[in-house]
């Protein structure tokens, strides 16, 4: 598989306003989710891994009762790319649904 383009400091800036709830640390789009229990975590994340899988992108996850914590890089670029923002949009949507 080819390697995504990394994205510069500027298109990271930029393509944050797109996502207002991630942050960007130390390389990774992070975010973290609070749900009442560990059901509507668990459903959570399965809501999410196929949206990871069609995308073949898959993020470093946890989950620890109520809370699942994301953080999203490209392994394969070294960094931020168009995919890590894509599946960062579609984990959103699952919230927002």
């Amino acid at each position: 598989m080819s390697r995504d383009r990394l994205l510069d400091d500027a298109e990271v800036t930029r393509r944050l306003e797109s996502i207002p709830d991630w942050t960007f640390v130390d390389g990774l789009l992070h975010r973290e989710f609070v749900f009442a229990d560990f059901v509507e975590a668990f459903a959570f994340m399965a809501r999410v891994a196929p949206l990871a899988e069609e995308l073949d992108h898959h993020p470093n996850w946890s989950n620890v009762w109520n809370r699942v914590v994301i953080d999203i890089t490209s392994h394969d670029s070294g960094g931020p790319t168009e995919r890590c923002f894509a599946l960062a949009a579609a984990i959103d949507s699952v919230v927002s649904h």
